[in-house]
């Protein structure tokens, strides 16, 4: 894989407008396209697809099983102060999964999306 290549991650969503809205304007994603059943919008190498309820990422598989939004699958974001992030998401009215939880590794917490999908904010320990 070249460095700078694009990594490219499918999340479902319950609604693809307030998805779009959700992370162009609290995490600085960019639209590339967006139609009622599916948007990609971009940060760095991020592209993030989000799929709607009428996607062909929703269609049920032939034993019926379906995919559906939420879950503990997350995109994972760097950030070099953690604390700040949070205070400036939650006075924008993000919702946030748990308090910061600290490991060997660093810091983080789990923002929620209009969908129900996570966001891990991730300070690095010693930043």
């Amino acid at each position: 894989m070249v460095d700078d290549e694009t990594v490219n991650v499918r999340i479902l969503v319950d609604d693809v407008e307030s998805s779009v809205d959700f992370y162009t304007r609290h995490f600085g994603f960019a639209v590339l396209t967006a139609f009622p059943a599916f948007a990609d919008i971009q940060r760095g190498h991020l592209r993030l697809l989000l799929s709607g309820p009428r996607s062909s990422a929703a269609v049920p598989m032939a034993d019926g099983d379906q995919s559906r939004p939420g879950g503990w699958n997350r995109i994972h974001l760097i950030v070099d102060d953690l604390d700040s992030e949070i205070a400036r998401l939650r006075a924008e009215g993000v919702a946030f999964r748990n308090d910061v939880i600290t490991g060997p590794g660093g810091s983080q917490a789990l923002a929620i999306d209009p969908s129900g999908n996570f966001v891990e904010l991730f300070q690095p320990a010693g930043r």
